[in-house]
């Protein structure tokens, strides 16, 4: 039998409805953890969590709009009184926007930034003192390999996955003497819904996924399975000494 990495840990994945949060949800109930899925979306986000327990997982859903403070402070409370602790906090919620520094607006802007950095920033600050008083915790934060390298028409979108970077190596150092460890995942293009709508989005849909599987070296987009098969590992005692880390899974894409 398949001895469960994340036996009796409580889990909390971001963005869980669908695509690499809904892959990362799965992935922590298979491996054991009691999972809290946060969604904006209450359909996708109730899906998930019957998925999970109709395969005999345990999960539920909390509407959680991180973009808003005090969603982010409820989500945190309410994991914590519904099991007792929170062992995992996984920031997965993110949005991209595909404009040009010119072009891009306040608004837009600060859409961004709220969502990809200011709310695992606040479900960190949340999260972070339950973790201290037990001295021990696992955060793993979707990173990007914008987080490394620039794309054209990226502006606020590269801006914010380095800032994300930078915000998981600071936490790690912060917080590495009150058992708590820090990681990042950069992903490199992967086949998720917000991948597909792009695509069609543009003037030849065919060609442009022809051109996302030709910027990976091995052939090809990834799939979210293998993005939540590196959360699993960051989130288990298997990398008691990996912090500060970033595992970039992009099949080769930062490599060129």
């Amino acid at each position: 039998m398949r001895v469960k990495r994340l036996s009796r840990k409580i889990a909390i994945v971001t963005g869980a409805g669908r695509g690499i949060g809904r892959a990362i949800a799965e992935r922590f109930a298979d491996e054991g953890a009691t999972v809290v899925a946060a969604n904006r979306n209450e359909q996708e986000g109730n899906a998930v969590v019957t998925h999970i327990t109709d395969r005999g997982g345990e999960a539920s859903f909390v509407r959680t709009d991180i973009r808003v403070p005090k969603d982010c402070e409820r989500l945190i409370a309410e994991t914590v009184e519904r099991y007792g602790c929170l062992d995992i906090l996984c920031n997965n919620a993110g949005v991209g926007l595909l404009r040009t520094v010119v072009e891009t607006s306040l608004e837009d802007y600060a859409y961004l930034m709220d969502t990809n950095v200011r709310g695992a920033f606040l479900l960190c600050k949340h999260a972070i003192p339950g973790m201290s008083d037990r001295g021990a915790g696992s955060i793993v934060n979707l990173a990007s390999v914008a987080s490394y390298v620039g794309f054209e028409r990226d502006a606020a979108y590269c801006a914010s996955k380095g800032a994300l970077l930078m915000l998981t190596r600071q936490l790690a150092l912060e917080y590495a003497p009150a058992g708590i460890r820090v990681n990042a995942i950069c992903p490199g293009f992967v086949d998720t819904p917000e991948l597909r709508h792009y695509c069609e989005q543009q003037t030849d849909p065919e060609a442009a996924m022809a051109a996302c599987n030709a910027a990976h070296p091995m052939g090809r987009v990834g799939r979210p399975e293998e993005i939540a098969a590196a959360a699993a590992f960051l989130a288990s005692d298997e990398s008691s000494f990996v912090t500060g880390a970033s595992i970039v899974v992009d099949g080769g894409l930062l490599t060129r």
